[in-house]
C-alpha cells in the first residue's frame, strides 16, 4: 500500500485531499504510521517500529493497524502497490 497521490499532510495531522476537497486530523501515532506507510515500509516493519516504540501487544496493534488503514481507504487516502494489483 502507499499513500495516493496528491495527498497534502501537514506535520501537525492535517490530512488533505484535494480531489474531494476533504480534511482529517491524526493523532501523532497515526502521522508515524503514515510516514512508514510513505517510506515503502511493509506492513510487517510497521509492525515491528511500532511495538518496540509503543507499550501494546501485537494482537491489539495488528487490529488498530487494520482499523486505521481501512479508514484511509475508506477516504481514498490509500492505495495498493502495482506489483499487488496485477
Amino acid at each position: 500500500m502507499k499513500v495516493s497521490k496528491n495527498i497534502a499532510i501537514s506535520d501537525a495531522g492535517l490530512v488533505f485531499n484535494p480531489v474531494t476537497g476533504e480534511s482529517f486530523s491524526t493523532n501523532p501515532i497515526g502521522m508515524e504510521i503514515i510516514q512508514l506507510i510513505r517510506e515503502g515500509k511493509s506492513n510487517k516493519a510497521i509492525s515491528e517500529s511500532m511495538l518496540a516504540r509503543y507499550t501494546t501487544d501485537h494482537s491489539t496493534f495488528e487490529k488498530d493497524f487494520h482499523d486505521f488503514t481501512e479508514v484511509l481507504r475508506h477516504f481514498n487516502l490509500l492505495e495498493e502497490n502495482e506489483e499487488k494489483k496485477a
